[in-house]
């Protein structure tokens, strides 16, 4: 196996000349550079990442502790961030908690242990004693916290209450009188944002907020599933039913058309997230959007600019990075004022 001594020998140059031109540390001679690079080429050399990791303090690397990667509005942020750090030469280390605090301090010893240069840490809610792990470590990190905040972390503030009433109001603007909603569970921050959202775009318009045609569950599409299948049993339906995110709104379309009801003629349904596959849904899925491009991206610059400050020795304040929700309409809501 060819050593850094063989590609300075091959190209004529020192070892220190080789290593300035293979980590970009120094200005080299732009023919003395390709003299490097044909030796590089040559002999087929690949320079230890952990060799190099040590002499440049710097592994290129990042890890992501995230709830679970199976969530499609996670999923996707993943997907934003994985593409940002490809563009700028990073690894990307992942790993699912499934929100378990023993998960997250396994996890913050692997990153810590393969040298990441920083650490993106993005849960929906934290669990009792998880800020407490995050905030010991040593890292440059970004903790993105959508939950009660600690002070020390940064906070995402998606103003889940304006997308809750955007998409009622939307309904009512339709018409819709007799509106339904399957929340997710209402002790989660998002969940709740979302249901005030609900409460004050019918209370507004004056209309009937019955207690039966309010059901919370897990962020899933067997949790809406469940809960509209429960909604069915009722004498008295409504017209249409906001849903807590577009992964609840597949499971609600599913039990509607088992009963023999169709989207939008029977029941109207509306989403919230605007996940990738929801425009493929059967109807399209009315829903609010956020972006999980935007997001991740944002996420990814405060981290860069933590790494950079970790290395500089000067400290950073936690940011806030605001996310706007926009209805984006489809085909799963009917309008009443047509009739």
């Amino acid at each position: 196996m060819a050593t850094i001594k063989d590609v300075a020998k091959m190209a004529g140059v020192s070892t220190t000349t080789v290593s300035h031109v293979l980590n970009k540390t120094r200005f080299v001679a732009e023919d003395t550079t390709q003299a490097v690079w044909n030796a590089v080429q040559a002999l087929n050399y690949s320079p230890s990442a952990v060799a190099r990791s040590l002499k440049i303090n710097t592994t290129k690397s990042i890890g992501m502790i995230i709830t679970t990667s199976e969530a499609p509005y996670f999923a996707e942020i993943v997907l934003a961030v994985e593409e940002y750090c490809y563009r700028l030469g990073y690894s990307l280390f992942l790993c699912n908690t499934q929100n378990e605090s023993e998960k997250i301090q396994n996890h913050l010893d692997m990153l810590i242990n393969k040298r990441v240069d920083g650490i993106l840490v993005m849960c929906s809610e934290y669990v009792e004693g998880s800020l407490t792990l995050l905030n010991r470590v040593n890292v440059p990190m970004v903790v993105m916290d959508w939950g009660p905040n600690d002070g020390k972390s940064d906070r995402i503030l998606d103003h889940s209450f304006d997308g809750g009433y955007l998409a009622t109001r939307y309904l009512i603007d339709n018409g819709h009188k007799d509106i339904a909603i399957i929340a997710g569970d209402l002790y989660k921050t998002i969940a709740k944002a979302r249901y005030e959202g609900f409460v004050k775009a019918m209370t507004e318009a004056g209309l009937l907020i019955r207690k039966e045609w309010i059901f919370e569950n897990d962020f899933e599409p067997e949790g809406g599933y469940e809960s509209a299948n429960n909604l069915l049993k009722l004498d008295h339906l409504p017209t249409a039913i906001v849903c807590g995110c577009d992964a609840m709104a597949l499971g609600v379309i599913s039990a509607i058309t088992e009963k023999g009801l169709h989207v939008p003629q029977d029941i109207s349904v509306i989403g919230y997230d605007n996940i990738h596959s929801s425009r493929f849904y059967a109807p399209p899925l009315t829903t609010i959007h956020q972006s999980k491009t935007r997001l991740g991206q944002m996420a990814m610059e405060v981290l860069l600019e933590r790494i950079k400050a970790h290395a500089d020795d000067s400290k950073s304040e936690p940011k806030v990075l605001e996310i706007y929700p926009e209805l984006v309409v489809r085909s799963s809501v009917k309008n009443l004022n047509q009739q």
